[in-house]
């Protein structure tokens, strides 16, 4: 099955009209997107936007075998004209089923937000998934076989694709393209980044995909490390890389601080910003979760300068005695620990720790001594990391992978 996207943009495109954003502005040359429009073996258009036709001209192919024109989604603004010889767009019954006389078969599926996804069965028996903008699949709570491919709106609903990765639905082989793109994110680069962290890519308007092909699938990274200052978008971003994934475990080290009014606003804060799937543990006791072969959930920890601080209370670091009596190497011996955890863990795991050192030297000597201890942390759990982040002012900034 042979599939040319001739529009990968949100519907109004990318750029927006009249939008003076950053995004909008760097969306130039093969970062500009018209609204998403899907060309299936020349036979099925799913979604009619402005300019198809010359869309399909430019991409090599015609629109004048197209025996199906089906829309999946409310369609703002003055209505479409029809290119001649093109049949009426029509927008399927959901649970319903539509024979070509191509050999394709398109099942029409229920969505948690207005509009129809579609699931395309070519003649040789390969399975495409395409969902609306802002829309995931209803009542996926039976399994499903892998599709071999899915076009998604992965920017705007990546719990789209989680729902879609617990349900068996995407499998490691299972190509996913971003489309629907808007000015959420900036183009190119960073778009790249945000996608592949989901294990997703995106492709230029006009590009042509042979459906159940290899593809060079993003590869999501076992290990990930996420530093950054205070406020610096470090746990936004230690959170994104894991919300197309479903099931994750959330491990708060920081507890709970009865009587804390503005420590309870930042729990409260961080819990309303996950995905409702996600579990949460408050525990300091991180060997055992990362040595756990029979839970294959993703772990995120945040933070390790929480776990930190919990560990030298129990070396007793703080005091010079006892720091001098044992109190370090106990505390060298709990750092190797975790670490030897990180190394040899099965699981997908994110952290976020805070980057320090860089600025005013601590005036005391047990906030010198935790700035050294944090450090040396960071470096050594960054050493078992695939990947390294450092966020700066809300822009992650690649230290390695």
């Amino acid at each position: 099955m042979e599939l040319t996207l001739l529009g990968t943009g949100a519907p109004e495109g990318l750029p927006r009209p009249d939008c003076p954003c950053a995004a909008c502005a760097g969306a130039l040359g093969a970062n500009a997107r018209a609204a998403t429009a899907l060309l299936i073996d020349k036979a099925l258009l799913l979604d009619l936007t402005p300019g198809a036709a010359f869309a399909a001209a430019r991409a090599g192919h015609s629109l004048g075998g197209v025996q199906q024109v089906l829309l999946s989604h409310p369609h703002d603004g003055p209505a479409v004209e029809v290119p001649a010889g093109l049949p009426r767009p029509v927008r399927v019954p959901d649970g319903r089923e539509l024979a070509l006389i191509s050999g394709h078969r398109v099942r029409a599926l229920a969505l948690d937000a207005p509009g129809t996804g579609y699931e395309v069965t070519g003649p040789d028996g390969e399975r495409v998934l395409y969902l609306p903008p802002g829309a995931a699949l209803a009542g996926l709570d039976e399994a499903r076989a892998p599709y071999e491919l899915v076009l998604a709106d992965v920017v705007g609903r990546p719990d789209a694709l989680a729902r879609l990765r617990a349900a068996g639905a995407v499998g490691p082989t299972t190509d996913v393209v971003a489309v629907h793109l808007d000015h959420d994110v900036p183009p190119g680069a960073e778009l790249t980044r945000r996608l592949a962290a989901a294990g997703a890519r995106a492709v230029p308007d006009g590009t042509t995909l042979d459906v159940g092909a290899y593809e060079d699938v993003p590869d999501v990274p076992r290990r990930t490390l996420v530093l950054g200052g205070a406020r610096s978008g470090k746990s936004v971003e230690a959170e994104r890389r894991l919300e197309a994934f479903p099931d994750v475990l959330y491990v708060a080290t920081g507890g709970t601080r009865g009587g804390d009014s503005e420590w309870a606003q930042r729990v409260t804060a961080h819990r309303e910003r996950r995905p409702g799937s996600w579990r949460t543990v408050e525990t300091c006791d991180l060997v055992p979760l990362l040595s756990d072969a029979d839970d294959s959930a993703p772990l995120l920890v945040d933070c390790l300068s929480l776990w930190l601080t919990y560990a030298m209370d129990e070396v007793g670091a703080w005091d010079d005695a006892e720091w001098a009596d044992g109190g370090e190497k106990a505390l060298r011996e709990r750092v190797a620990g975790l670490v030897a955890a990180v190394r040899a863990t099965r699981r997908t795991v994110v952290a976020v720790s805070n980057e320090v050192g860089s600025g005013i030297v601590p005036a005391t000597a047990s906030g010198r001594r935790y700035r050294d201890e944090l450090g040396r942390l960071n470096a050594a759990f960054a050493a078992e990391c695939e990947h390294v982040l450092l966020v700066v002012a809300g822009q992650p900034l690649a230290l390695r992978g």
